[in-house]
């Protein structure tokens, strides 16, 4: 599902992800969805899914 206006989102990432520039994801809480990003490439395509599909998700990590 995408979300159009991310505009006013509140992107957060890890804090193990630290400030060396690595890979890491960033997510935000959206319209009763989680929508996930590249830090790295903030204005590409981003995935949003179902809050309680993001936290299996992370559970599973």
């Amino acid at each position: 599902m995408a979300i159009r206006d991310l505009t006013n989102a509140r992107w957060r990432k890890s804090s193990y992800s630290g400030n060396t520039g690595g890979d890491c994801v960033e997510v935000a809480e959206v319209n009763a969805l989680v929508a996930v990003r590249d830090s790295k490439r903030p204005d590409s395509a981003h995935l949003a899914v179902d809050p309680r599909a993001w936290a299996a998700f992370v559970r599973a990590l």
